[in-house]
């Protein structure tokens, strides 16, 4: 029989202690393994194997190439899968910046399905730190967060991802005003997650997770977008038109945008890649538009085939007779957001009737300042 098998994500090593020493007391016969990355730049990896009586191994790791990646396939597959002849429980201690989808899909795979299975991914939050965490503009390598040579990425941008991709939250810290704030900034981000507080996790030793079904609830075409949303301090807005947006007007409204909100994100529909679905992905000011493949729109009917049920199901709900399933639905979530503002900015980014009469062949060849950046990730 497999061995279940739980990762624990996080920012923050006290949070997801806590939360990894109470699976351990809670769960007899329980192993947890942790990889510390700092020294992952010099190609070294320390890692740590403890169950509920104590540390019971400390190994360093020698990799051909620094990162989680080589991590993952060279060293906590192989660990995870000689522990499970002895474990009732694996407990994967994920390094502070290391996004757990990743590591959900190698554990998830093949080779390893008759001996693990994947049964819950956890983000361990510290109440104290996360509302101010996700406004963070800062490197990881500034924070000393960094899990690989030259890892460029933002640590608001990893706890973003680390909270939408998790089946649970659990957060960790004393101060109830703390508490609060986190669970309503939660509320907005994460609405449909479950939260617990670390003495009350949730049962872990169930059914296997499909991974594919988790990357759906995230990835640009199938994801589960927050709805409009309003309390004493925080703000969701949600925009969603069905006439292609204008590039350079857009362009020159993505500063505000971006500025004016904490997290935004969802799929759009410019003028100018008529046949493509675009992501947008945004948070404490940095920006990510993406080609996300093509709309169902644009592929011929008997290609539909080879598209997952979820995508088929998210493009019937926004389909329309003439433009397929091509929308605008974008989500921007921060502090008193103007959400009259929001919606007049992005309403004057889109093409008039009388640009929209023109047709594809014309919105073509109008200037198009997102072509020479689609492929990059920071665009502001």
């Amino acid at each position: 029989m497999s061995t279940p098998v739980v990762l624990v994500a996080g920012l923050h090593a006290s949070a997801r202690t806590a939360t990894v020493d109470r699976l351990l007391e809670e769960h007899s016969g329980s192993v947890a393994i942790h990889h510390d990355l700092r020294a992952v730049t010099l190609d070294r990896v320390r890692r740590v194997v403890r169950d509920r009586t104590g540390t019971l191994d400390v190994s360093e790791v020698r990799l051909a190439h620094g990162c989680v990646t080589c991590t993952v396939r060279e060293d906590l597959l192989p660990q995870l899968v000689r522990l499970a002849h002895t474990a009732t429980l694996l407990v994967v201690d994920l390094w502070d910046s290391v996004e757990p989808r990743s590591v959900a899909e190698a554990v998830d795979c093949d080779d390893a399905r008759d001996v693990l299975r994947l049964t819950s991914v956890l983000t361990a939050l510290d109440a104290e730190h996360m509302p101010v965490d996700i406004t963070r503009g800062d490197r990881l390598s500034e924070a000393g967060k960094q899990a690989a040579r030259g890892d460029q990425r933002y640590l608001s941008e990893v706890l973003a991802r680390q909270l939408e991709y998790a089946t649970g939250l659990v957060l960790h810290g004393d101060d109830e005003e703390d508490a609060e704030l986190s669970r309503a900034v939660l509320a907005h981000l994460a609405p449909v997650t479950p939260i617990h507080p670390v003495t009350a996790l949730p049962r872990l030793t169930g059914a296997a997770l499909c991974t594919a079904e988790l990357a759906e609830r995230v990835d640009p075409g199938t994801a589960q977008l927050p709805c409009d949303a309003q309390d004493d301090e925080i703000t969701t807005v949600v925009w969603r038109r069905v006439r292609p947006l204008h590039p350079t007007r857009l362009f020159e409204a993505v500063d505000e945008l971006v500025t004016s909100s904490v997290r935004s994100r969802g799929r759009f529909w410019l003028a100018t890649a008529h046949e493509r679905l675009l992501a947008w992905d945004a948070v404490a000011g940095v920006v990510s538009v993406e080609d996300a493949g093509p709309w169902l729109a644009a592929l011929p009917e008997a290609a539909w085939e080879t598209v997952s049920p979820a995508r088929r199901m998210a493009a019937s709900l926004d389909w329309r007779p003439i433009t397929g399933d091509r929308v605008q639905h974008l989500v921007f979530t921060g502090p008193d957001l103007d959400r009259e503002r929001i919606h007049d900015l992005l309403d004057s980014c889109l093409l008039t009737r009388e640009e929209e009469r023109a047709g594809p062949d014309t919105w073509a060849r109008y200037d198009d300042p997102f072509a020479p950046i689609l492929d990059l990730k920071e665009i502001a």
